[in-house]
């Protein structure tokens, strides 16, 4: 579930303070009953740190929540982030992260180094505070782990399949887009075809569509 955003939400992200106030809103925002559970959420950054989106991944248990690599790393991929920020609270009260979030980010952390999109970093949050795995230096020790080293990780064939078609996709849409700032501009077709890779064929649709 996307999280609305008003403009002056979408913030540049330097650190936990930056985001733990929206976040802190967001939970809050969320029903009584929801309060008392788990929810885990995505924050996708652009190259500058500003956020893109904020996703609501799942809702999980008074103590427990999952996130699979394939929904992570597909709305991130789908929706041009090239950093994540994981979130999720604890109804507790207890900062501490579980044996089970450390896991969870190692993984993840690991996933993204072969899609390309850096986890940046973790939040623990309550209705009062929150623990920044990255301003504490645990992101910096799980980027060290060996549990699920890339060459040898045994990452889900429907995660790379999803990663690829996305990453493809996204790559046209990007080429299409400076073919089409170029076509505005005047520029020839041969020099379009050098700068983006695309066809004349392409091109040329493109000039027709728009």
């Amino acid at each position: 579930m996307n999280i609305n955003l008003s403009s002056e939400e979408k913030i540049k992200v330097l650190n936990g303070d930056d985001l733990y106030g929206i976040m802190q809103r967001i939970l809050l925002r969320a029903d009584k009953i929801d309060q008392d559970r788990e929810h885990f959420w995505i924050v996708g950054l652009a190259t500058n740190n500003r956020i893109l989106f904020i996703e609501l991944i799942g809702l999980g248990s008074v103590n427990a929540t999952i996130a699979e690599p394939m929904d992570v790393f597909s709305f991130a991929l789908q929706k041009r982030a090239v950093k994540i920020i994981l979130v999720h609270n604890h109804p507790s009260g207890e900062l501490k992260p579980s044996p089970a979030d450390l896991d969870m980010t190692d993984r993840l952390i690991q996933v993204g180094v072969i899609v390309n999109t850096e986890v940046y970093d973790h939040l623990i949050i309550t209705k009062r505070s929150y623990m920044s795995f990255r301003d504490t230096s645990v992101l910096d020790e799980l980027k060290e782990s060996k549990k699920y080293v890339v060459p040898t990780m045994p990452l889900d064939d429907r995660l790379k399949l999803k990663a690829e078609q996305l990453a493809e996709k996204n790559a046209v849409f990007v080429k299409s887009e400076i073919a089409l700032k170029l076509l505005g501009k005047g520029v020839d077709l041969e020099t379009i075809r050098e700068t983006t890779g695309l066809s004349t064929e392409e091109i040329q649709q493109l000039r027709s569509e728009n």
